[in-house]
This record gives structure tokens, C-alpha cells and sequence, in this order.
């Protein structure tokens, strides 16, 4: 098992550089945390936010999970884990940005559009569910198009309707409206490289971060 020891050569060098020589970092956050922004992302193992954004310990609070989905605002009994944690960060930590980072490749929407795959286990067709919006509305429009374009379709499509159902948190929706928070939809294209922003004065995802440039471009 080569991936232990690696890890523990990797939290080695962490210690390293936020702990020894007397590094400040981690005196001041022992104190407690107050990240400005919370990250809904995918579970996905290329896609963790602090590493795509080159974030330090303290910068972002996270919440990973199949497809970077946010359920609805809803108080039935129930473990609601990923409301539990958007509610600390606005009500407790009060986050000032709410990013939902999508992504390219997401095998929870791939799981949604192809739901008699073997793969779905328990639980992860009625979590995928919470974008079947986003499927209705690819489908409805895109009728007959490529697989692969489809499902890209999709994966944006499903980063609004997190958003759309961030809304639905009366405490969100209340923050909002005051200026307090602002909601940021991104997709990470893994094939390209390319980060992406939904604007909603166009409706589409356009480019935040384009493309790698060429050493000959540059």
C-alpha cells in the first residue's frame, strides 16, 4: 500500500510549513475559524477546491458531496448534513460568498441521466435526484443531441439548481437580499482546464480563468 506512506510524508510537510520554526498560521487558527466564503464542490477526487484555488487553511469552508448538490430548504426529520453545515456558515461563521463548484466528468450526473447503471447503490440515485430539474430541462432541449454534450449541459445546469435551492433557506434568501451574501455558480472544465462563471445578465457559463496559454503565446 503505497498511498499511506505517501500521505503521511505529505502531512509531514504540512507540519513543516504551517506548524515548526514558529510559522504563525496555526496560533492564530487554533483561536477559531472565519472563512469568508463556504464551497459547495464535488466529492470527486480532482476537483477539491482548496487545491484547485491554491487556498491555506482557514481561507474556505467546504462541503463536498456526490454532484455538489444543495437540497432543498425543507424541516422534515431527517439527516440533513449539507443543510446543517450551509447554515453554520451563514448563521454562525457568516460567510460573505456561497460558490457551487461544478465540473466536468461528474459521475453523480452521469449516474442521474443513465439511472439503471448498477452503480447507483442505496443511496446515490435518490441524492442525484435533487437535479433531476436540470435533466428535465437538458433533455427537453437538447433532444437527440450527443451523450457528452448533454451531460455537460446537465452538470451546469444542476450548479443552478443548487443555487436556486440555496434560495429556498429563509436565512440565505434574507441575506441575500440585503447584500450580505452573494451566490456564485462555477464549473471546471477538466478536459480544457478551463474554470467557468454563471452570469445571469447572459444566462450561460463564460470563462473566469481561460485556458492554459502556451509558453509561445505568452
Amino acid at each position: 500500500m503505497k498511498d499511506i506512506p505517501r500521505f503521511l510524508a505529505g502531512f509531514k510537510n504540512f507540519q513543516r510549513t504551517y506548524f515548526c520554526d514558529g510559522s504563525p498560521s496555526f496560533s492564530d487558527l487554533k483561536q477559531g475559524q472565519a472563512p469568508k466564503v463556504l464551497v459547495v464542490a464535488c466529492s470527486d477526487s480532482r476537483v477539491d477546491p482548496a487545491i484547485l484555488t491554491g487556498c491555506e487553511p482557514g481561507d474556505m469552508f467546504v462541503i463536498r458531496n456526490v454532484a455538489n448538490l444543495v437540497p432543498p430548504y425543507e424541516k422534515t426529520p431527517g439527516n440533513h448534513g449539507v443543510s446543517a453545515a450551509v447554515e453554520y456558515a451563514v448563521t454562525v461563521l457568516n460567510v460573505e460568498h456561497i460558490i457551487v463548484l461544478g465540473h466536468s466528468c461528474c459521475g453523480g450526473i452521469q449516474a442521474l441521466m443513465n439511472p439503471k447503471t448498477e452503480q447507483l447503490g442505496e443511496f446515490i440515485a435518490p441524492w442525484v435526484k435533487i437535479a433531476e430539474p436540470a435533466l428535465r430541462e437538458v433533455n427537453a432541449q437538447l433532444a437527440g443531441k450527443d451523450a457528452a454534450l448533454r451531460q455537460y449541459a446537465c452538470e451546469q445546469a444542476a450548479v443552478l439548481i443548487s443555487l436556486e435551492n440555496l434560495l429556498t433557506f429563509p436565512w440565505v434568501f434574507e441575506r441575500v437580499m440585503r447584500g450580505e451574501v452573494y451566490l456564485h455558480g462555477w464549473y471546471f472544465d477538466l478536459e480544457k482546464g478551463e474554470l467557468l462563471s454563471y452570469l445571469p445578465e447572459t444566462g450561460a457559463f463564460e470563462s473566469l480563468v481561460g485556458r492554459c496559454e502556451t509558453d509561445a503565446a505568452r
